[in-house]
């Protein structure tokens, strides 16, 4: 089933996901010598900008900021503000999570600028941390051919969920520091 890339990050936030992996393996036909490797990819800044005065426009602010009800008559000033200060947080903890992606895949499978960022619109959630894992392309023979490799996906995989254990391990044991103990 194909959906679109809007659909995507709606389906995972119904879903009430916590973290976003969108994974990706593309080709690119010009200086396929340099593309190699896996990339991991957050939000840019600028991205991140323009997303928030989308948001800012659009009548229902209280799902893009995490619940809170903001009346009808509330400033929309207000609104830019909280809805900023929600993607900064979520942009700071996608970057946390790229880089524990990144440092638990081997150095041989990443590209040589393993973190990067862009306004890729799967990546636009408010809310929920985001990444796009570009595992390699399909135009690099090496890459090809790691990833018709049952044992590397099996690794990459691996890795991924390692990943992804670190992180909300990490938030857990965060949480419970700042909550005191039970």
């Amino acid at each position: 089933t194909f959906l679109a890339l809007r659909e995507r990050v709606e389906f995972a936030q119904g879903k009430g996901g916590n973290l976003f992996v969108s994974i990706h393996a593309d080709s690119f036909p010009k200086s396929t010598a340099e593309a190699r490797g896996a990339t991991v990819y957050t939000l840019s800044e600028r991205a991140s900008d323009d997303e928030a005065k989308e948001l800012a426009a659009k009548e229902n602010f209280s799902d893009a900021i995490a619940g809170v009800d903001l009346p009808s008559d509330r400033d929309e000033v207000v609104a830019n503000i909280l809805i900023d200060l929600a993607q900064r947080e979520t942009q700071n903890r996608s970057i946390i999570f790229a880089k524990s992606v990144v440092g638990q895949m081997g150095s041989s499978d990443l590209h040589r600028k393993s973190l990067k960022s862009a306004g890729f619109r799967v990546l636009k959630s408010p809310d929920v941390p985001s990444v796009l894992l570009e595992l390699g392309y399909v135009s690099s023979q090496q890459d090809l051919k790691q990833m018709v490799s049952e044992t590397w996906r099996s690794r990459t995989a691996d890795s991924i969920a390692q990943a992804v254990n670190t992180y909300f391990s990490k938030r857990l044991a965060g949480s419970r520091a700042s909550n005191g103990p039970n």
